[in-house]
């Protein structure tokens, strides 16, 4: 079936020597184009990764910032409420103190003009009386 000439070892040369051309214009070549972009490629994965984490870091950093702010904030917002309950209670009750202390004056007055009144009346009583008398006297003399 197989012819055992020279073509055999002709053909196999032929092969081996194709092999080596194409192992050194083809296969070398792309394998280094495959190793370099193998590289590449963990490098680029590594820096990433590497950013990744660094982004995680600064997120939980910037985070508890904010919550630390936001507590500050609200303690301010606190202390400023409190602050303003308390102006607001102090001039409440300076309010009422003056209102408090015109009602004493006008009561005051009010009893002042109720003295005057009554005195007036009592002098006008007096001399009503005086006058009754004197034409009842005057009317029974007469």
């Amino acid at each position: 079936m197989f012819d055992f000439n020279g073509t055999m070892p002709l053909m196999m040369f032929q092969f081996f020597v194709l092999v080596a051309i194409l192992n050194k214009v083809f296969f070398k070549p792309l394998t280094q184009a495959i190793d370099e972009r193998d590289g590449f490629i963990r490098t680029n994965n590594t820096e990433a990764r590497e950013r990744l984490e660094k982004a995680k870091q600064l997120t939980e950093q910037y985070e508890q910032e904010l919550a630390g702010t936001r507590k500050q904030s609200q303690q301010v917002l606190a202390d400023a409420q409190a602050e303003a309950q308390k102006i607001a209670q102090t001039e409440i009750t300076a309010a009422q103190r003056e209102v408090q202390a015109e009602v004493m004056k006008a009561q005051e007055e009010l009893e002042s003009q109720k003295q005057s009144a009554f005195s007036e009346l009592e002098k006008q009583v007096d001399t009503l009386s005086q006058q009754i008398l004197n034409k009842l006297l005057g009317a029974s003399l007469a």
